[in-house]
């Protein structure tokens, strides 16, 4: 017998649909023609000072006690967009959150926060802190970005965030594939290294690409 399709061919489907499949996240992809890999990424992280990580690791650690974090609307008001908002200060990119995207009718939503320079970063926060459904969610918006901007850059990184767990992944545009990193980064244990990340991605130093090699 054939295989039952994963996607209805008349039915809708928004990005967040993505996230409340059941398949598993290889068949998911492989219906855009696109394969999974799990990898640890060799990111080139930003080198240069990082004059506002004191204050920021501060009031996050100070506010994280306090603080419920069983609504997303916390998650992403205390913890996501603090750093996403140094990420800012840091390389003067263009924030773009709730970015509407439509490509087909299998592919339209809107990207959560959406970061831009000469490169883009796309962020997405991961709905019930299931960060493994958000990754397959993240895989499927930077295939629908692959289609929506015009630009020469060859692979397009994004993360997956709960807020104080974060994720790195990327697509590689020739290849059709989808790497997911296996490094996983906490907020505020892991805030150094994280900022560097998002910083180098959106500001690499001149002779390092975007994404990484194996």
């Amino acid at each position: 017998m054939p295989k039952a399709p994963i996607l209805q061919p008349d039915q809708s489907y928004t990005f967040a649909d993505y996230f409340r499949l059941n398949f598993a996240p290889r068949d998911i992809l492989a219906h855009f023609g696109v394969t999974l890999q799990k990898r640890a990424i060799a990111f080139s992280p930003y080198r240069g000072e990082l004059d506002r990580l004191d204050s920021l690791q501060q009031r996050i650690e100070e506010s994280l006690p306090r603080l419920s974090l069983t609504s997303e609307a916390a998650r992403r008001e205390f913890l996501i967009a603090p750093v996403l908002t140094d990420v800012l200060h840091y390389t003067q990119a263009l924030l773009n959150v709730e970015y509407p995207v439509a490509v087909s009718n299998q592919l339209k939503g809107s990207l959560d926060y959406f970061l831009q320079t000469d490169v883009t970063v796309l962020v997405i926060e991961a709905k019930n802190e299931d960060l493994e459904r958000g990754f397959v969610q993240l895989a499927v918006e930077l295939i629908a970005l692959d289609q929506w901007i015009e630009s020469e850059q060859g692979v397009l990184p994004g993360a997956v965030s709960t807020g104080s767990i974060w994720q790195f992944g990327q697509f590689d545009r020739q290849t059709r594939q989808v790497t997911q990193d296996l490094s996983l980064y906490r907020v505020p244990a892991d805030l150094e290294a994280l900022l560097r990340i998002l910083v180098g991605l959106l500001k690499p130093a001149p002779g390092d690409s975007v994404g990484a090699e194996p």
